[in-house]
């Protein structure tokens, strides 16, 4: 089976790291920018009808990177601490037989050869194979039980961005930037007190976690 590359996803996240593990956790803005042969406005007549869409996309190289190329039939799931192992097909690992991505995100705006969208959980230049919208009647099952994902589902932080890094940053920027703190994007077996970097909208941010607050420490424009 060969798989078309449709779009490409354009947003602030430069590197795997800050990315919200699940869609639907941060607001945050992403563009889907499609390939000349399929940005005719024809293909998207009708879809200003649907408020939500499926995203089917494929792991980046820098998404990718440190995945092993193996099968492994188990994983370690981070939400569980990183120390108890999982069915593969029991959890959402990027470590998978085929490096495909499904994610629901929330449609904002239909531009001349892009669709702008939010809640997306995919790094900058990510391909993107196929969309489809989602419906509310077929998809949405609220009885759904989540297994251990309930019980850190509503896993928080209190994101601090001190004034003097504040007034470095566009106010768009620092909106982001809460979002990516609250939703803590270290590795769930990390409680050290160490300092976390990552790179968003140009920027290398570093942040650290103390008592349920994750406290922006570094805000430097990439040169």
């Amino acid at each position: 089976m060969e798989l078309k590359v449709i779009a490409h996803i354009e947003n602030g996240f430069g590197s795997k790291f800050g990315i919200p593990r699940q869609s639907g956790l941060c607001g945050i803005k992403s563009r889907i920018v499609f390939e000349p042969e399929y940005a005719s406005p024809e293909a998207f007549r009708g879809i200003e009808q649907f408020s939500h869409l499926f995203v089917i996309w494929g792991f980046s190289e820098g998404f990718a990177a440190g995945l092993s190329r193996e099968f492994s039939p188990t994983v370690r799931p981070p939400r569980l601490g990183g120390n108890k192992r999982l069915g593969v097909f029991a959890t959402r690992s990027p470590n998978r037989p085929n490096p495909i991505g499904l994610s629901v995100v929330k449609l904002l705006d239909i531009g001349r050869g892009y669709l702008t969208v939010s809640g997306g959980d995919m790094a900058n230049g990510t391909p993107v194979y196929d969309i489809k919208p989602y419906l509310r009647y077929a998809d949405c099952v609220p009885e759904a039980v989540s297994g251990y994902a309930d019980a850190h589902s509503a896993d928080r932080l209190k994101a601090e961005i001190p004034d003097a890094l504040g007034r470095t940053l566009p106010e768009a920027v620092i909106k982001d930037i809460k979002e990516i703190l609250e939703n803590d994007p270290r590795p769930q077996y990390r409680d050290d007190g160490r300092e976390y970097f990552f790179e968003y909208a140009g920027y290398d941010f570093g942040f650290r976690v103390e008592d349920g607050r994750a406290i922006l420490g570094h805000a430097e424009k990439k040169k």
